[in-house]
């Protein structure tokens, strides 16, 4: 990588800022106390900001946590996350309700080396989302050195990942960004081959970018989920009422047909009159008949891409092949789990992403299973299509 990293750095008695991604999930007990639900992302963290102590740094966290719109808001606030990073490190966290100012900057002048605090949410401040120089400069005057780990962030030019890295002198990779961007690197860059990329989820246009980028570089794409039937009606299919968005048809045809074969869809489908699962399911071979949906792949598409993952010797998946929330419709999602392991076992590098793929293989205990997880759903389409994430192009480089 030719950006600067974390162990370039020295950082012994200095302040380290670091850009975390804690934007994780709370749950509220009866009383009213929120705490964290899945702290993978906290976890993720924790090699980065143990190297720093371990070096005597500073560690300044900032993260930010939803979509508060730039409002202080209560069920939004990190201060539940610096109890379970505590617990996570089995050290002090210290905490500030504030992210700027001279309440920041108090708590900030109070830590030792080797201590850490966690600032307020980032978004509190309406000045995070729209790079604001003001802003950024603030965050700035609490660290000496910069250094990012929030690789979910790496497609957003905010004032805590691009704007405060022109502040201050060096602006580094943590563990987790380098991590991520060694395995996405290695997958568009030198695949081993063949080089498969399953991609699905609810609609061509959020992934027409990534969908044309793919199939210029994988020997085989597979397509699920809803927008499958996007392109399934562009090709002649009959598709009852299923999702299909109908203005993006011309464009899902003229890829078909430009892929040369390499794109794949779903040859069968679990289909039902409700999406929640109420109207029953039945399966269809073929064309899906008025009045029902396809919620999932059939069990002949699941056998079919089981196979095609299990001969990759290099395998990209982001986004559901079905509804996967609703039992009775997961049955594709949790098959591509499993291939995906499978795949792992026998000598393929396997990385996948976004959020509901990663629940996906968190709830059929295969994190460790795969290769990589990743940790950032946009980012990874960002960098899959080919896009520059400003989050690691505000990053120093090495020379």
């Amino acid at each position: 990588m030719r950006k600067l990293a974390l162990d370039d750095l020295k950082v012994r008695g200095t302040r380290v800022l670091v850009r975390v991604d804690f934007n994780v999930p709370l749950q509220r007990d009866a009383a009213g106390r929120h705490s964290v639900s899945d702290g993978t992302r906290v976890l993720a963290a924790l090699p980065t900001v143990n190297a720093i102590r371990r070096a005597g740094g500073k560690v300044i966290l900032m993260s930010h946590l939803g979509r508060p719109q730039g409002v202080p808001k209560p069920g939004l606030s990190l201060s539940p996350i610096a109890a379970y990073l505590a617990d996570s490190l089995k050290a002090p966290v210290a905490f500030v309700r504030a992210t700027v100012g001279r309440e920041a900057q108090e708590a900030v002048d109070a830590l030792p080396d080797g201590g850490v605090l966690l600032l307020e949410n980032t978004r509190f401040h309406p000045g995070e989302p729209k790079n604001d120089p003001g802003f950024a400069s603030s965050l700035a005057a609490l660290g000496d050195v910069f250094v990012n780990d929030a690789f979910g962030t790496a497609h957003r030019a905010h004032a805590s990942n691009v704007g405060v890295a022109s502040h201050l002198p060096q602006a580094a990779a943590g563990y987790l960004l380098q991590r991520e961007l060694k395995y996405l690197g290695q997958v568009v860059r030198r695949p081993g081959r063949p080089f498969i990329a399953l991609v699905g989820g609810a609609k061509v246009s959020d992934k027409i970018g990534v969908l044309s980028s793919l199939v210029t570089k994988a020997d085989t794409v597979l397509v699920g989920g809803a927008m499958s039937y996007t392109f399934l009606k562009a090709l002649g299919h009959k598709t009852g009422n299923s999702l299909v968005e109908d203005h993006w048809l011309q464009e899902a045809e003229q890829m078909y047909r430009g892929a040369g074969g390499r794109l794949r869809l779903p040859l069968d489908h679990v289909i039902s009159a409700a999406a929640d699962g109420s109207g029953g399911c039945g399966l269809s071979d073929g064309d899906i008949p008025p009045g029902q949906m396809g919620l999932d792949i059939g069990p002949r598409t699941m056998e079919t891409y089981r196979q095609i993952i299990l001969d990759a010797r290099t395998v990209v998946w982001n986004g559901p092949v079905g509804v996967f929330e609703i039992p009775a419709f997961a049955g594709g999602t949790c098959a591509v789990a499993q291939a995906m392991a499978e795949a792992t076992r026998l000598g393929a590098t396997t990385v996948v992403g976004g959020g509901d793929s990663v629940a996906a293989v968190t709830e059929a205990g295969l994190v460790d299973k795969v290769t990589h997880v990743c940790t950032g759903g946009g980012a990874m389409l960002d960098f899959l299509e080919g896009k520059t994430l400003p989050g690691v192009a505000a990053l120093s480089d090495k020379s």
